[in-house]
């Protein structure tokens, strides 16, 4: 059985910073690439970052470049996702993804194969 689950979230100032963790059992991200999309109350889900195995390249949504990082630890299969300079904006249930094989669609949900629950990041301004 595939698990994803996701630590880190909580209520941060706006310009803080808060490190996002997601474990895998089941699933190597290191052979499948990674994904992390937010979606806030009413509003659609947003790709944020992956990793892409495809072509071996890392990629972020616009809103977010600049200020989060994507990063892996195969040796835990665990990736993270560190934000800074955090805005009101930011705020979301942030979840993270595993894409299909070689899909070159990751940060479009429905190019994900398997989801995890999610944690709450809250940024007041």
């Amino acid at each position: 059985e595939v698990q994803l689950v996701e630590s880190g979230g909580g209520l941060v100032q706006a310009g803080g910073s808060l490190r996002l963790s997601c474990v895998a059992s089941g699933v190597t991200f290191d052979d499948r690439g990674v994904s992390w999309f937010r979606q806030a109350p009413g509003k659609e889900r947003e790709g944020v970052s992956c990793i892409s195995r495809s072509d071996a390249r890392t990629y972020y949504a616009d809103s977010v470049k600049g200020r989060f990082t994507v990063s892996s630890d195969n040796a835990k299969n665990t990736v993270y996702l560190q934000m800074n300079s955090l805005k009101p904006e930011d705020t979301a249930f942030y979840y993270c993804a595993v894409p299909h094989r070689g899909s070159r669609h990751c940060l479009e949900d429905y190019g994900m194969d398997y989801w995890g629950k999610g944690t709450l990041v809250t940024v007041s301004s």
